[in-house]
């Protein structure tokens, strides 16, 4: 079974559930060399930063499973590519499934986006300094917003 990085709502076991009931949790992990974004759309990406790190939850996924992701992030209508690229677990190198956006010009989450992210990367107990730098992407306006379905539809 091919391994999935996330870093953005994908990182939600409960979203994931829905979304991929054949994915299984191999826990937190990092991608070097990266920044996490959050691009005009309100969504999640990466891009390239030497010296940066994003940090996620690697998962190991069913074919079923890597084609509701490829239809969730919009594979066919081009919002994002799909790339493999060397990811570290528990200490260790893998290869790893990451999906990215075509756009990579910066803007603000979009409300309740935020709040999910936030919320996953603490259940996963990430880095507490990485929590914080993704409490810190919107205005204030946005802080304890919660959309029952944000992230469902885009």
């Amino acid at each position: 079974m091919p391994r999935y990085f996330a870093y953005g709502l994908n990182m939600s076991v409960a979203l994931m559930g829905r979304r991929c009931p054949g994915a299984v949790p191999i826990g937190p992990a990092w991608l070097d060399g990266w920044r996490f974004i959050v691009m005009r759309g309100g969504y999640a990406s990466i891009v390239p930063d030497p010296g940066d790190v994003v940090h996620g939850v690697l998962w190991r996924i069913t074919p079923r499973d890597l084609a509701a992701l490829n239809a969730f992030e919009n594979i066919d209508g081009g919002l994002y590519v799909r790339r493999v690229l060397p990811v570290r677990h528990a200490a260790r190198r893998a290869s790893a499934l990451v999906y990215l956006s075509r756009d990579c010009h910066e803007g603000r989450p979009r409300p309740g986006y935020q709040a999910i992210v936030v919320a996953a990367a603490r259940q996963w107990r990430l880095p507490d300094a990485y929590v914080s730098a993704l409490e810190r992407w919107a205005p204030s306006r946005f802080a304890g917003t919660f959309a029952v379905d944000a992230g469902e539809s885009r």
